[in-house]
């Protein structure tokens, strides 16, 4: 009895050393692969990995971990020109494959949201625009446009549609023309727009998209998402 209470201590004592390596890894990998993540074509401002699924280290044996969740804080493309910068994006991938010597990584699925700040939608509007949340998943556009040579600002409630999978439309429900001829076409060149969505990780699409007061919320899925390292 005296050697199966030993026996049975030091299993015990193996398998906490054997849990506390495994999680020690797991936040090393976490660590490294926060620093390595790369999008191409875009920049991104910060990253935060969270491998899920116990043991890490058989997983990582295999190349194939189960679930990785990943935070990414903003997108952009680097290329110049009006392309609208996700503010965040968090995603659950899906066995997610590690290629390339670990230095890469493609995810069989992947979903999650992604948010557009207001402030982000305005910096891809034309210039002199404001764009607010304005209630009832719609957004309030602002601009000011010259009327025989007078400048004159309107607001107007737009509505927020997808377009292709990776183009943002805002389009104006209405706007009063008062009377004055030419008014609408002038706001409309204004407060109408449409921005393609830059950055996103290949394989990974826009599925819906709704206005909230913290900035346009948007669905995404993926099918064999890539992620550079």
């Amino acid at each position: 009895m005296r050697a199966l209470r030993i026996w049975v201590i030091a299993l015990v004592i193996l398998a906490a050393l054997f849990v506390a390596v495994d999680r020690v890894a797991v936040n090393i990998a976490e660590s490294q692969a926060e620093d390595r993540v790369e999008i191409p074509g875009a920049r991104i401002d910060s990253t935060d990995i969270s491998v899920k699924g116990f043991p890490f280290l058989t997983q990582l044996a295999g190349s194939e971990l189960d679930e990785v969740d990943v935070k990414i804080t903003g997108i952009e493309t680097r290329a110049g020109g009006r392309t609208l910068r996700i503010s965040t994006m968090n995603a659950e991938l899906d066995d997610v494959r590690l290629t390339d010597g670990f230095s890469g990584a493609v995810a069989d699925r992947a979903t999650g949201a992604a948010v557009i700040s207001y402030e982000d939608l305005t910096k891809a509007a034309s210039d002199g625009v404001k764009v607010e949340y304005g209630g009832k998943n719609k957004v309030k556009v602002t601009g000011t446009v010259n009327v025989l040579g007078r400048p004159i600002s309107r607001s107007v409630l737009s509505t927020v549609t997808l377009l292709d999978g990776r183009t943002v439309r805002v389009h104006a429900d209405k706007v009063p023309g008062e009377g004055i001829p030419g008014l609408e076409k002038l706001v409309r060149e204004k407060t109408d727009f449409e921005r393609e969505v830059g950055g996103l990780p290949n394989g990974l699409k826009l599925e819906k998209i709704q206005p909230t007061e913290d900035g346009l919320e948007i669905s995404v899925t993926g099918t064999d998402v890539r992620l550079a390292g």
